[in-house]
């Protein structure tokens, strides 16, 4: 038996996520077949942009080799005592926006995000020019990401601090709509 139900976590992440204020459309759970790692892909956006434009994608993944050392210090330890902290499990935001008509200014969209983020939530900002055609103007499209390793310990422990991820999604995401409407025509 394994020394955390990552799916049941997943689940519970999901319905803590809808008490911030999140609406889940869809989930996806990989497991590769040669190494066993898994991962699990969220889509969710706040309440206020069911119409769009914004989407927001959470994906947790989980190595074997970290769940299995993971158990191993479990097992050698004494009932009840809790692991040291140094199993992590990445987590990883993800938000995206259709094309933009208008380009903001990354610099500043950048730092506007990282006080929002703060250091609960780093976020990095970036931004991708395609051509659909040669003849075509360039479509400029942002990516912002959030990265933080969640502690494995703190999941036994029943303390994720997803609380303050949850809420800090939510005020990046209200600052993106409210940005977004000089960013479409």
């Amino acid at each position: 038996m394994a020394a955390i139900d990552m799916a049941g976590y997943v689940a519970d992440l999901k319905e803590h996520a809808a008490e911030h204020g999140f609406h889940i459309h869809d989930e996806r759970h990989f497991l590769e077949t040669y190494g066993l790692r898994q991962a699990w892909e969220v889509d969710l956006h706040p309440e206020e942009a069911c119409g769009g434009p914004l989407d927001l994608h959470l994906t947790l993944e989980s190595d074997p080799r970290t769940m299995l050392a993971l158990e191993d210090v479990l097992l050698a330890g004494a009932e009840g005592e809790l692991p040291p902290d140094e199993f992590w499990a990445p987590l990883t935001f993800t938000w995206g926006l259709p094309p933009l008509d208008n380009e903001p200014d990354l610099l500043v969209l950048a730092t506007e995000l990282a006080g929002l983020g703060g250091q609960v939530l780093p976020v990095e900002v970036s931004a991708i020019d395609s051509f659909p055609s040669v003849t075509d103007p360039a479509q400029r499209t942002l990516t912002i990401v959030a990265r933080l390793d969640l502690s494995l310990r703190g999941l036994l422990n029943g303390d994720d601090g997803m609380c303050a991820v949850l809420d800090r999604c939510n005020e990046i995401c209200r600052h993106l709509l409210e940005l977004a409407e000089n960013w479409y025509d």
